[in-house]
C-alpha cells in the first residue's frame, strides 16, 4: 500500500511517496514545486510514479490550489484526503476555541513534533515552531495538549511591510549582528530578533505553565536562517510535516 503525503505552503508543493501509510516507512520519491507550476506534475515527476493507494494532504493555500492538485492525480486512483484540524488526532488534543479553525499545516507539524519527541525521552512540554511566509509559535503541555500558539509575520513579510510604509527603505537584504550600523543590516536584524523573541517568549510562557524544561523543534523554508540567532535549544527538523502525515495517516489508514 504506498502512500503520497502532499505539503501545500504559501510558494510551494512538497510531496513524498513512501512504501506504507506509517512512520518510518522507506521513501520511494519526492520533491518540490512552485504552485504555479502544478499543472505539471501529472505529466512530469507524478508520471513515472507507482501509483499511490492513499494520499492524506496538508494545504494553507486555498481551494481553487486544492482543486488544481486533484487535477493532477487523476492520472492514478485514488481519493485525496485534506487534513482538517480536530478537537483530537494521533495523540495531541487541540485546546483552540474552535479547533477546526486552526491551519492544518500547524496542527500536522504539531502531531509529528509531538511522536518525534516521544522518540527522544520522557514527554516533555514542547514549543513548535514553522518559519516560513509566515511564522508560527505553538505549545504542547506534557499531556499532549495543544495550548495555543502565536502568529507573526515573516522575514519577507516584514520588510515589505516596512518599504510599503516607510519613505526610503527600499534596502537590499542586510546581516543580522548584534549592534547594526546601516539600514540593511538593521532591518534584517530586527525582522530575526522578532522571531527569536517570539520563541523565547513562548519557551519563557510554557515553562512557568508546565514547570518543566520545553524541548523547541523548528522547522519551515527558512528555518535555517533562524538557526544561528535562536537564543534558546532548539531542533531543526526539514520534514516535520511529513512525518506529521505519516503518524497521522498510520491511525487513518493502517
Amino acid at each position: 500500500m504506498t502512500f503520497l503525503a502532499i505539503d501545500i505552503g504559501n510558494t510551494r508543493l512538497k510531496w513524498a511517496l513512501h512504501t506504507a501509510p506509517q512512520h518510518n516507512a522507506p521513501l520511494l520519491a519526492q520533491g518540490v514545486e512552485f504552485l504555479e507550476n502544478i499543472d505539471r506534475l501529472a505529466s512530469g515527476d507524478w508520471g513515472g510514479l507507482p501509483p499511490p493507494t492513499r494520499m492524506l494532504g496538508c494545504t494553507v493555500a486555498g481551494d481553487a490550489i486544492k482543486r488544481r492538485v486533484e487535477e493532477q492525480m487523476e492520472l492514478w486512483d485514488v481519493s485525496a484526503n485534506w487534513v482538517v484540524a480536530s478537537s483530537f488526532e494521533a495523540g495531541l488534543s487541540n485546546g483552540y476555541d474552535y479547533p477546526a479553525r486552526l491551519g492544518a499545516d500547524r496542527w500536522v507539524a504539531m502531531i509529528g513534533a509531538w511522536h518525534r519527541s516521544l522518540t527522544q525521552g520522557p514527554a516533555r512540554p514542547l514549543v513548535v515552531v514553522m518559519v516560513g511566509t509566515a511564522v508560527t509559535v505553538d505549545a504542547i503541555d506534557t499531556q499532549g495538549k495543544f495550548l495555543g500558539g502565536l502568529i507573526l509575520p515573516g522575514h519577507g513579510i516584514m520588510l515589505r511591510a516596512l518599504e510599503s510604509g516607510t519613505a526610503g527603505l527600499h534596502v537590499p537584504t542586510g546581516n543580522v549582528c548584534e549592534f547594526p550600523t546601516n539600514t540593511s543590516d538593521a532591518l534584517t536584524s530586527g525582522g530575526t530578533y522578532a522571531i527569536a523573541g517570539a520563541v523565547e517568549r513562548m519557551v519563557q510562557h510554557l515553562r512557568q505553565h508546565c514547570g518543566a524544561e520545553p524541548r523547541c523543534i523548528m522547522t519551515g523554508g527558512a528555518g535555517w536562517k533562524m538557526a544561528p540567532n535562536m537564543s534558546v535549544p532548539f531542533e531543526l527538523v526539514d520534514n516535520l510535516l511529513f512525518d506529521g502525515l505519516l503518524e497521522m495517516a498510520a491511525r487513518r489508514f493502517g
